[in-house]
């Protein structure tokens, strides 16, 4: 009998630093996120087997600010002190931020309408060397205005296989960016950071390999005069018009979830 054909379902609220691990999913002989969960889980839950799902596939170096995963178990949680423990055991650059019950209607993949990431960017000088987790420095000058416009070609339903790494023919690459805009950075805030850094905020419903990074290496680009807006305004419409420029992963933060549960019930 398959142990989980009668699971119960959990959802576990998560935030990580991504700068030393390969992304969210487990690969082997490489340490990730999930590996990583799943490692502290097999101690926590003992002989009980579970597997997990997660919501979104983070890249290498990539963070999260607010994600979630599904945890599935042959057994219920008896335990009221669970998320205690299971942050006790995680390293400290992981952190569960809450646990709700739920049910077999709910799928993770489908329950998650938007999700807004963040680039963090400052530019025309050298930065402390802590702030390599969170935020690229590029010591170029750049027109941070024209950046500014650049951004706002993303809004809206575009062609945007220039902005998948190694697209595939016969793929479809249309997809919708409900906000793209750089703006001041007020959000990751401390006193070694640069007294003024940037953000590239996207807010979609879902995005390709690399996608988010190939749009902030354009425009930094775009910020060079390497590219024109009309070179990036032309790229999105299926287009190669300029060489892709993949910025670097550390940067690149998943701030925000939207998603509904479909079990109101559980623990918090």
């Amino acid at each position: 009998m398959d142990p989980f054909s009668q699971p119960h379902y959990y959802l576990i609220e998560l935030q990580y630093l991504g700068f030393r691990y390969h992304g969210w999913a487990k690969q082997p002989n490489l340490k990730t996120v999930q590996g990583m969960v799943n490692k502290t889980l097999r101690f926590v839950l003992g002989d009980i087997p579970f597997k997990t799902l997660g919501s979104s596939r983070t890249d290498a170096m990539v963070s999260a600010n607010a994600t979630v995963f599904e945890l599935f178990l042959q057994a219920p949680l008896d335990s009221p002190n669970f998320l205690e423990t299971f942050n006790k055991n995680l390293p400290q650059d992981i952190r569960a931020l809450s646990i709700t019950e739920t049910d077999a209607n709910f799928n993770i993949i489908q329950s998650v309408k938007l999700k807004e990431y963040l680039y963090l960017f400052t530019f025309g000088q050298k930065i402390h060397p802590f702030t390599a987790p969170f935020m690229t420095s590029i010591q170029n000058e750049l027109n941070l205005e024209l950046m500014k416009e650049g951004a706002k070609l993303f809004e809206g339903e575009h062609n945007f296989e220039q902005y998948c790494y190694k697209p595939k023919p016969g793929n479809n690459y249309v997809r919708t960016i409900l906000t793209s805009e750089i703006i001041e950075n007020d959000v990751l805030l401390a006193n070694f950071f640069p007294d003024r850094s940037y953000l590239l905020r996207i807010k979609g419903e879902g995005f390709m390999h690399h996608q988010i990074r190939l749009m902030m290496g354009a425009l930094i680009l775009l910020g060079r005069g390497s590219v024109s807006l009309d070179d990036i305004d032309k790229s999105l419409q299926g287009s190669k018009m300029f060489e892709q420029n993949v910025a670097h992963a550390s940067g690149l933060v998943l701030n925000k979830l939207d998603w509904s549960n479909t079990k109101e019930n559980g623990q918090n």
